[in-house]
């Protein structure tokens, strides 16, 4: 047996202040003032049986006392055992910030069309280890490997363009999301490469970071996003922010080398529903049955207990107003 408030068990320790106070209140009640009598030369008479019972009703109360804190703690058994199989892989986002994801071909922007595009991947996997990574000129990691969604998606919203220097390093980006994957356990090891542009910066070229990738068995799926021909780009000035359309310009060479080399498959998002279906095509593509294991299958056991408080302590009430009543 386990408890889920285990702390709770420590209100056990009120119990041995509560039976001092009552050893205490007996001796009070003894008499203090004594005097002869030919008591020792009369015959023995039998010793009531109240006597011996006097204290059964504190002793009930006491029990009580210490069985609510039991209840309390939430006692649950752990002796059912049942085999499962759950789906679940170790999933590493490389996601690009550049200010050219910030061009509106995408709704609202690229960035953060994508942003909610994961997020709703993120979701959807909830039995995934899931890390993430962001690169531009440079690149470093948002959140490790995690299950705990909650903070991943968090840290996703933390996310803008301009978070670090301007660029647009695809090689350097993949390496360190390689760097977090490499060494783990899972089955299957899963990168998703996004960006909009072409490798300018980075000591590390992308069909490299492809090959280290490929080492450690981890499969790369990229996303080129951007429209055909031209987009709107936000342009800062000094009447305020003007857009103008510029050419969209994609580098799906090292892209789809990159997804070759892995056993990946590359993608081109032009639209805000099409960046959607590809993260869903992505979904059903890895979809791994993780090995039968076993879990405890936990199961609330205050229920008795409840029943048997209620049960001493109308034995207590019962004793303490009838039999043990005192009379005034």
């Amino acid at each position: 047996m386990v408890f889920a408030n285990p702390t709770y068990l420590f209100l056990l320790l009120l119990l041995i202040p509560l039976i001092g106070w009552y050893i205490w209140k007996l001796r009070k009640k003894q008499a203090s003032f004594q005097i002869s009598s030919s008591q020792a030369f009369d015959a023995p008479q039998a010793t009531s049986y109240k006597v011996h019972l006097r204290h059964l009703p504190f002793v009930l109360r006491v029990v009580v006392i210490a069985l609510l804190i039991v209840v309390l703690a939430r006692p649950q058994s752990t002796d059912n055992w049942e085999n499962t199989t759950t789906e679940g892989i170790d999933i590493v986002m490389a996601m690009d910030i550049s200010s050219s994801m910030l061009a509106q071909d995408l709704k609202p922007n690229r960035l953060e069309a994508a942003k909610d595009v994961a997020a709703a991947f993120v979701n959807g996997r909830p039995n995934d280890n899931i890390g993430l990574v962001v690169f531009s000129g440079e690149s470093f990691t948002q959140c490790p490997l995690t299950t705990d969604h909650t903070v991943l998606l968090n840290l996703f919203k933390d996310i803008q363009s301009g978070m670090i220097e301007d660029g647009t390093a695809v090689g350097l980006g993949l390496a360190n999301a390689v760097s977090r994957i490499k060494d783990s356990q899972a089955k299957s090891k899963v990168i998703i490469l996004l960006t909009d542009g072409s490798n300018n910066m980075g000591e590390i070229a992308p069909v490299t970071a492809a090959e280290i990738a490929k080492t450690f068995g981890i499969r790369v799926y990229t996303i080129g996003v951007g429209t055909q021909g031209e987009a709107p780009y936000p342009f800062q000035t000094a009447f305020g922010v003007q857009y103008q359309n510029v050419k969209v310009e994609i580098d799906e060479k090292p892209l789809n080398e990159i997804a070759v080399t892995t056993g990946g498959k590359y993608f081109r998002a032009t639209d805000n529903a099409s960046l959607k279906s590809i993260y869903s095509e992505i979904d059903q593509m890895e979809k791994v049955k993780i090995s039968v294991q076993q879990y405890s299958k936990k199961q609330e056991e205050y229920k008795d207990l409840a029943l048997l408080i209620f049960a001493l302590l109308l034995m207590e009430i019962l004793l303490r107003y009838t039999l043990f009543r005192n009379i005034p």
